[in-house]
């Protein structure tokens, strides 16, 4: 389920923690339909009601949302599965040692897709076409749309709710998803690590973010399924969410007083 870090406050124990690395799970409410717009469908707002007058809490005004992990079931294990022909242990150490999350991390603050492979390949020459394709067969890193993310989006757009892009993201990934995937144009604003040149869970990032879209944090509501980035959303003064799946957090946009319904269909 998604679990709520109060702003300000200190942490609240989360069961189960971030999304693991080591599994690929399936997407959530399966593939999204990309050519139904936001103000298409109206939601049942009234049902949301009910539970924020029981909180007594104003709704926030504005949600910030993560796009991996929370829109796009993103995990190179998608790729590498089938690059390394179901051997696992092979894979997981290739992930760990040569394609790394700290050598990812530096494509995520803007160093070219191009130019990291194009270097880690030299130094890995035996590994070379399995390096090269983590730029050239990015996309499928992703096991589609997490389509009842989508439906909440819908709903608060269409509600007039203003929502906003705050992702880690490699600049060259940005600008083939932002044309792939419709709901990308939803938002009101996107804030990308890459093309920012800074990345969450930095305490810089939320600042400059909520600067760049004139928001006030305890206006806000972020969503991620890192904890460690909702942590530094609420050491800025944003209340924030971990995301665990689209039914939780449909649970938990109703009890914080947002117009979406407490349940589709």
């Amino acid at each position: 389920m998604s679990h709520l870090i109060e702003a300000g406050g200190a942490a609240s124990p989360v069961s189960g923690g971030a999304v693991s690395s080591d599994a690929v799970s399936p997407v959530s409410g399966g593939a999204a339909s990309s050519d139904v717009a936001p103000s298409d469908v109206a939601p049942d707002a009234s049902s949301a009601l009910p539970a924020a007058a029981s909180t007594g809490a104003r709704p926030p005004k504005a949600v910030l949302w993560d796009l991996g992990g929370v829109f796009l079931d993103w995990n190179p294990r998608y790729l590498y599965r089938e690059l390394f022909a179901g051997d696992d242990a092979a894979m997981e150490d290739f992930l760990t040692n040569v394609c790394s999350p700290a050598w990812h991390a530096e494509q995520d603050l803007g160093r070219s897709v191009v130019e990291a492979c194009a270097s880690l390949a030299a130094e890995y020459p035996e590994q070379a076409s399995l390096i090269m394709a983590w730029g050239e067969r990015s996309e499928d890193m992703i096991g589609g749309v997490i389509s009842g993310t989508v439906d909440l989006l819908r709903e608060l757009r269409a509600a007039g709710v203003p929502c906003y892009a705050l992702s880690n993201m490699e600049v060259e990934s940005w600008e083939k998803r932002r044309c792939i995937y419709e709901f990308i144009s939803w938002f009101d604003g996107h804030f990308i690590s890459g093309v920012e040149r800074v990345a969450k869970p930095d305490r810089r990032y939320f600042e400059l973010a909520l600067t760049r879209f004139g928001l006030r944090a305890a206006d806000l509501l972020f969503i991620d399924d890192r904890e460690v980035n909702v942590e530094a959303a609420a050491g800025v003064g944003v209340q924030a969410i971990v995301f665990k799946d689209p039914e939780a957090l449909r649970r938990e946009l109703v009890a914080r007083g947002l117009p979406v319904a407490a349940a589709l269909g």
